[in-house]
């Protein structure tokens, strides 16, 4: 099979199908890889990294997506990529079409086979194709949500962790999953005050004994998450229902209650976001203010850290890549449910239940 890494066009998207490294392992296994010349520029892996892997280096995208029949990317397609694939390719990457309709009809109507990231799973019903970034997007969070707080940044002018004699801020984080815990591992860091919210009592128990009670764990219900936000100086919506869009968990109403110039950073937003003001943002306008309250909704947050987040999601595509790029889609999902989990759309249809009820369709 041939394979095809186009460079990234979204925002300041700096990440990378494929490292060098990935492309060697692949052509020793006798896979042809072709990749669109400078896709690997902002990483400092250059066109000749690439050929000395094994790889054809071609002059643009249109050349890639002509030559390759499986196209391996970082970020959803855009429309400019999505009016290139045909019924002959395999597409893999991430997708999250609950929150994007016109994606969803764009890759129906082009015939593709498309396998989204976020919805891949493992043997114990983890994802581990989405682990990575939501590790590299939880402690981005904290960080992106500690210089939002920043007067001259719009916030209340706060330092997360205060100082000897002074309060540190207050963090909420809505979800105990990868990016939730990695959130609070770096907000405890800095010294804040942690409260984090979850749907399962097993989890927090599990979070409670992972932190030794140095955060507070609640049970997420609609009060006590309103009353938490009202106090809270920084909120960090982590949630995830895999394939589906997120829950509104904090509604307009709720920012009334908070402290003028807080903080919700949104985690959430590639599947609709989790805060019912937001909105898609960019690392170029990453923040805006509704109602006094900053939001930071940065759709590719671990796109700001491109060399970290290629190295990390690499490593966990690459098994997966090679299985398919070996067998074939129909044996490599017969051979692996886990990888069949990850099918979105095919010959015209949505595949994946989560997604079909999202978007009705």
């Amino acid at each position: 099979m041939r394979i095809g890494v186009p460079k990234e066009i979204k925002d300041q998207e700096y990440r990378v199908g494929m490292t060098p490294g990935i492309v060697s392992l692949l052509s020793h296994d006798g896979a042809e890889v072709v990749v669109e010349t400078g896709a690997g520029a902002a990483l400092g892996f250059t066109d000749a990294d690439y050929q000395a892997a094994g790889a054809v280096i071609l002059p643009d995208a249109d050349a890639v997506f002509a030559a390759a029949q499986m196209i391996v990317k970082v970020k959803e397609p855009q429309p400019i990529e999505i009016a290139r694939l045909t019924p002959n390719h395999l597409l893999f990457t991430y997708l999250h079409l609950a929150a994007d309709r016109a994606q969803a009809e764009g890759l129906m109507q082009s015939g593709c086979a498309a396998i989204a990231y976020e919805t891949v799973t493992d043997g114990n019903g983890r994802l581990p194709l989405l682990a990575p970034m939501s590790q590299v997007a939880g402690r981005m969070a904290v960080d992106v949500g500690a210089n939002a707080l920043l007067r001259h940044n719009g916030g209340r002018g706060l330092l997360l962790g205060g100082v000897p004699g002074v309060a540190p801020a207050k963090v909420v984080i809505l979800g105990g999953g990868v990016s939730g815990i990695n959130a609070a591992q770096m907000a405890l860091g800095h010294h804040a005050d942690v409260t984090l919210f979850d749907i399962s009592l097993e989890r927090l128990a599990q979070i409670d004994a992972q932190f030794g009670g140095h955060i507070k764990t609640l049970y997420s219900e609609p009060a006590s998450i309103a009353a938490a936000v009202a106090e809270a100086d920084l909120v960090i919506g982590c949630v995830l229902l895999p394939g589906a869009a997120a829950p509104k968990l904090v509604k307009r109403a709720d920012l009334a209650r908070m402290k003028p110039g807080a903080v919700l950073v949104d985690v959430a937003i590639d599947q609709g976001g989790c805060f019912e003001t937001s909105h898609p943002t960019t690392h170029t306008q990453p923040t805006f203010v509704v109602d006094g309250i900053v939001h930071y909704c940065v759709a590719n947050m671990p796109g700001a850290a491109p060399l970290t987040s290629t190295a990390a999601l690499t490593a966990a595509t690459a098994p997966y890549i090679r299985a398919l790029a070996l067998k074939g889609l129909d044996r490599a999902m017969a051979d692996d449910l886990g990888l069949a989990a990850g099918l979105n759309v095919r010959a015209g249809r949505i595949t994946n239940q989560a997604v079909a009820r999202a978007l009705n369709l």
